[in-house]
């Protein structure tokens, strides 16, 4: 395989480093997180992700879906009813980022001790 086809968000230009980006951004963690637990509404999933704009969960979400992690569906009711859901990609990615948010929140009084003690000396 040629060296350029080799994926690694290291390189510059790489695309992988655009999608890690969207997985790992400030909103785009806490709604893969939200949608692993299950398929949301809009409204739902922004009561969910506490804080986010209207504005900022739909763009979040119009990127993970154009990078395959989600899934929008459309039904044909009146009014329409639109769904999000993980696909498989995303599942699998949510499933990390659930893990890591797992271990951050039973090590948070860890944390908090490492920044008391960051700030006394700084």
């Amino acid at each position: 395989m040629d060296d350029d086809l080799i994926p690694s968000v290291f390189a510059r230009d790489c695309a992988s480093r655009g999608v890690l980006a969207n997985v790992t951004g400030r909103w785009g963690a806490l709604a893969l997180a939200a949608l692993h637990e299950g398929s949301f509404r809009f409204n739902a999933l922004r009561r969910r992700v506490d804080g986010v704009s209207e504005k900022m969960l739909a763009q979040t979400l119009q990127a993970l879906e154009r990078d395959g992690l989600v899934r929008r569906e459309v039904q044909a009711t009146i009014p329409p009813r639109v769904e999000y859901s993980l696909t498989e990609f995303g599942a699998r990615a949510a499933a990390k980022l659930v893990e890591l948010i797992e271990l951050v929140e039973g090590e948070i009084g860890t944390a908090r001790e490492a920044q008391e003690a960051y700030d006394r000396v700084h």
